[in-house]
């Protein structure tokens, strides 16, 4: 299926050109060499090896100066310890554009403004996940018709408005919708506040809202953020659930090709969800920390060796406190165009 898949890009690709419209085929892959020095989870405890936690292949089309659409698969391993599973592609973004101005408007399968922005900052998606995306609570993408733009005197006020199923990736199932809007404010070259919100129609009385601010700080240094977010969850037999978690983090580059970063994630409530954490085991029956550091070597502008560690622990709860978990890790991450 992957062979089928990057044959259709190709000839797509040669079909644009051919045409005298502009097309790319580009992608990037990203993984780990991996190590699970400690966890509490004993079948995870132990396990070493190489996994894909990201592939993607793009096709862009440009079809004139105001539209576009874009095709992305994505695959990855298995993010268990016991299944064994070949590498699927799936539907990433499959959307069409259309841009006038600093507007946008998406149709289809594309972007969610939930950690588009935290994400750019943090500038590590290759290591791991932004904390709301750790801890289950929202999706990348998602089905609908999105609105993207900039205002204001020197257009520092940004907004990302999407009407979209609320199933991410997949299939529609019932009869609600997802609406989320973000909106950051450029207070300097090198500042950016945004608030983010999200209000979810889910079957039943199990709706879910949202909220998440975050203040970001970037120069030719470095990065810095600080995010913390809510999320109330209610439940058909209890009034609701609400989850709340702050996340801070820094990067400094040490030299032209040598960068350092670090983090700290604090949940202030039990996740249940977070048990289903990709490729990091997390035990749900505690508040968790998390905590990230490591290093970025680029010997090549496209290449990069990320060595780290990621380290979760426990608060007690009821009684219990989970051992830790210790992933000591060397992730590789490179682009090709």
């Amino acid at each position: 299926m992957c062979g089928l898949l990057c044959l259709m890009l190709g000839g797509l690709f040669t079909a644009g050109t051919a045409c005298g419209q502009q097309s790319r085929f580009h992608g990037l892959v990203f993984g780990d060499a991996y190590w699970v020095a400690a966890s509490e989870d004993q079948v995870a405890e132990g396990q070493n090896g190489l996994w894909f936690r990201r592939i993607y292949l793009t096709f862009d089309f440009v079809l004139s100066e105001n539209w576009s659409s874009r095709l992305r698969a994505e695959m990855a391993s298995s993010p268990g310890f016991t299944a064994k599973s070949k590498l699927e592609p799936f539907a990433k973004d499959v959307y069409l554009r259309w841009k006038k101005g600093d507007t946008r408007l998406f149709i289809g399968l594309s972007p969610t403004p939930t950690w588009s922005l935290i994400e750019g900052y943090w500038g590590y998606r290759s290591v791991e996940k932004t904390m709301f995306d750790l801890q289950k609570m929202g999706a990348s993408r998602d089905i609908g018709v999105a609105l993207q733009g900039r205002l204001g005197e020197g257009k520092r006020i940004g907004y990302h408005l999407m009407l979209a199923n609320g199933n991410g990736t997949s299939t529609e199932t019932n009869q609600g919708k997802k609406a989320m809007l973000s909106v950051s404010f450029t207070l300097s070259e090198n500042i950016v506040v945004e608030i983010y919100g999200d209000a979810d129609d889910r079957p039943g009385d199990t709706d879910r809202f949202s909220l998440q601010g975050f203040l970001g700080f970037r120069n030719e240094k470095g990065s810095a953020g600080l995010q913390y977010f809510l999320q109330k969850r209610n439940e058909a037999e209890d009034p609701g659930t609400t989850f709340n978690g702050l996340s801070v983090f820094g990067a400094l580059r040490l030299s032209p090709r040598v960068s350092g970063y670090l983090r700290f994630d604090r949940m202030f409530d039990l996740n249940p969800a977070a048990a289903e954490a990709a490729y990091l085991p997390f035990d749900a029956r505690a508040e968790s920390n998390f905590l990230l550091a490591g290093l970025d070597l680029q010997p090549h502008e496209q290449v990069h060796f990320q060595p780290n560690v990621e380290v979760v622990f426990f608060d007690e709860t009821g009684g219990i406190t989970p051992a830790a978990t210790v992933i000591p890790r060397l992730t590789f991450f490179y682009t090709f165009n």
